[in-house]
């Protein structure tokens, strides 16, 4: 089983991009210039939404888990055991829970705006 950190934090972007993606994707592509009768079809995914965030909290506990475990249960000479790595694991870490958690929450900030 794969013990890198980064996979779980890209499935956690690729879900909470889904999550938003009803509401915010719309919002995103109209304000790019992009317009068409098929961007109502993206509110399709609305009723998936609570599985996308589950799947997004369920990949950054597991990123979490894996990031912030004792340096004891690191391999000699991987990069769970380099203490500069760890700082940069755990940076990323936290800058894209809080991009996810902002793609999460999107739905309800963008109604609140319109």
């Amino acid at each position: 089983m794969d013990k890198s950190p980064s996979t779980p934090l890209i499935g956690g972007m690729i879900a909470a991009i889904g999550a938003s993606l009803c509401c915010a994707g719309p919002l995103i592509l109209l304000l790019l210039g992009v317009s068409g009768s098929w961007i109502s079809n993206l509110t399709m995914l609305e009723p998936y939404r609570p599985v996308f965030i589950i799947v997004v909290i369920a990949a950054f506990i597991l990123a979490a888990r894996r990031i912030y475990r004792p340096i004891d249960e690191c391999k000699g000479g991987s990069v769970c055991a380099i203490p500069e790595a760890r700082r940069r694991q755990k940076m990323l870490l936290w800058i894209t829970s809080i991009v996810a958690l902002i793609l999460v929450v999107s739905p309800y900030w963008i109604t609140a705006l319109a």
